[in-house]
């Protein structure tokens, strides 16, 4: 049997090398660049035998494209009947603990919690699926102007009294989390293979990131629900705002990292995180 390794990138085919070589060959690679960022050197991943790229959507960030990478990435993964466990991380990621923790888990870790809730911004985090949100359409460098824009977007709604549109009719109870999640192929195909995807798809249009909503809600209103743990395994800081948020991680983290059941840690970039890559290596090796 065989585990996929799911990942979302834009760039640095080199990092989604080291990512590859750290494995052997009881892992599949499931990898989908941003149609619009395609690195000139995404050529080297066709010289891996277990590797499978992708490149079908321009992906914006906030908007719903992503989701749909990912769920590209989940159905090429699973026709593969040999692929029992999935990983879904991004190319900015890099796994922390010895190889044979990736593997045969049955265990579905999954961060949740009900929405609205008090840790995410814009009414609880009903901004995200209430109204109509820009993201599909428009695209900034700069996310903190265009996280205003959408918020003008919405204020807008608001004045002129656009009816709220109800995700309960789509599911009984809403849920949110972190994109990053390890799932077994039993619920994984429950995700994919749905009866109701075409409406939960339709229904994610005009989210802001909505891959945070869809695989939380699916399976937390499923029977899969008693077998998740409200956990991704991912070491990611928030608040340190190193370089951008979530923060670069660096050398400083090593201990952090190493101390709890993490199985990857993000971000990673060229200039500060070769140091905390090389020792994650030399431990885990």
């Amino acid at each position: 049997m065989k585990t996929a390794i799911l990942i979302t990138a834009y760039k640095n085919v080199h990092q989604i090398e080291d990512i590859i070589n750290y494995f052997d060959d009881r892992f599949n690679f499931y990898i989908h660049f941003d149609k619009k960022n395609t690195p000139n050197d995404i050529y080297k991943l066709h010289n891996y035998k277990n590797v499978h790229v992708y490149n079908e959507y321009k992906v914006k960030w906030g908007s719903l494209n992503h989701l749909k990478a990912i769920l590209l990435l989940c159905q090429e993964a699973l026709k593969d009947q040999n692929n029992n466990y999935f990983h879904l991380i991004s190319g900015q990621d890099f796994p922390t603990k010895p190889i044979d923790f990736y593997l045969n888990n049955n265990q579905n870790f999954l961060q949740f919690e009900k929405l609205p809730t008090e840790s995410w911004n814009g009414n609880g985090g009903l901004n995200r699926y209430s109204y109509f949100n820009i993201f599909d359409h428009i695209s900034l460098k700069n996310k903190t102007r265009l996280l205003k824009l959408n918020n003008w977007f919405i204020n807008l709604q608001r004045a002129f009294k656009i009816e709220r549109r109800s995700l309960y009719s789509t599911f009984k109870t809403i849920y949110g989390g972190g994109t990053w999640w390890s799932l077994s192929r039993e619920a994984l195909e429950y995700v994919i293979y749905n009866q109701n995807t075409t409406i939960y798809l339709k229904r994610m249009r005009y989210c802001f990131c909505s891959e945070e909503i869809y695989f939380q809600s699916i399976l937390m209103n499923s029977d899969f629900k008693q077998t998740i743990q409200n956990n991704n395994l991912r070491y990611i800081d928030w608040e340190s705002n190193r370089g951008g948020i979530p923060s670069f991680l660096d050398s400083t983290d090593f201990d952090k990292i190493i101390a709890h059941d993490y199985l990857f840690a993000r971000k990673f970039n060229d200039n500060t995180s070769e140091q905390l890559k090389n020792l994650l290596i030399a431990k885990n090796k």
